[in-house]
């Protein structure tokens, strides 16, 4: 970035490769060594697309889902989508590192935010989300309570007209991975229908989204992170921001990235780097693609 013009080639080869820890250590000795923040030369040397990748990247994930929570709030209208991607199916652990990074960053408190953006059951959802009171996914499978969990998740989906979005919101989002996988499977056994397509039914907007990705994460991640990169690029025009972070998010692990590639090329017959090359260009696709290979 010194002087005039900006090595973009270079940028993109030392920080679409580097691991959580590499990228820390990067920003990190780059704003000692130099008396600079590497965040902000990034922002005035870089623009569009291509900046907003290498700055979540050189944030780091937890950083970058901080800002992108923020931006996701700021202002008229809340971008569900961003809440989504971050919050649900996070275990303790990262919800608990969230918010206090987030509460470091910017002073106010996610959850205070959170009910400010959002209203009725929707806010109550995320609020128990960011409680982060999940069981572990160490805890045990009983089938006997993975029984009783599907029958009072009949009764609270119930009907259009007296379902109990809280209590349903309440069960699915304090289990775990593993428990979310035994309900569907018992629900459908037992009912012969899809637990999504039951939700799909019952709930709309972002409350069915919320819970239709928490059960797709908890069932097959590397595919529902596949579709998720789709869903970005679907349609008529890219939602870019959204194609950015969630390239960014997957790719900090990079065998789950690699899962995430086979799973896009089973369901979509076609290589997911190609697909980001026919929706993006120059050093934004550069970068997007670097990202991914």
């Amino acid at each position: 970035m010194k002087g005039f013009g900006t090595n973009e080639k270079e940028l993109i080869r030392v920080l679409s490769k580097a691991d959580p820890l590499r990228a820390n250590t990067i920003r990190v000795a780059y704003n000692q060594r130099l008396m600079k923040d590497l965040i902000k030369d990034l922002e005035k040397e870089t623009s569009g697309y291509f900046e907003k990748g290498l700055v979540a990247i050189a944030r780091g994930p937890l950083g970058a889902d901080c800002w992108a929570l923020y931006e996701a709030m700021k202002g008229l209208g809340t971008k569900e989508s961003v809440l989504n991607d971050i919050l649900i199916g996070r275990s303790n652990a990262d919800i608990q590192a969230i918010k206090n990074e987030y509460q470091k960053i910017f002073k106010q408190s996610l959850e205070a935010d959170l009910r400010g953006d959002l209203s009725a059951a929707t806010e109550q959802l995320f609020v128990i989300v960011v409680n982060g009171r999940r069981n572990e996914e160490t805890a045990p499978v009983i089938p006997q309570q993975i029984e009783q969990d599907v029958t009072e998740l009949q009764r609270a989906i119930g009907s259009m007209i007296n379902k109990d979005s809280v209590q349903t919101c309440q069960l699915l989002t304090s289990r775990s991975d593993a428990q979310l996988r035994a309900i569907c499977m018992t629900y459908k056994q037992r009912f012969q229908k899809d637990l999504s397509a039951v939700i799909e039914s019952k709930f709309s907007g972002h409350m069915e989204d919320a819970l239709l990705l928490l059960l797709a994460r908890a069932n097959n991640r590397a595919l529902s992170d596949a579709a998720q990169l789709e869903d970005a690029m679907a349609g008529i025009g890219t939602k870019d921001d959204l194609l950015v972070q969630r390239v960014v998010r997957a790719h900090w692990d990079r065998n789950h990235m690699q899962q995430v590639r086979t799973e896009y090329k089973n369901k979509y017959r076609k290589d997911l780097v190609k697909r980001i090359e026919g929706e993006t260009r120059g050093d934004y696709e550069r970068l997007m693609v670097a990202c991914v290979q």
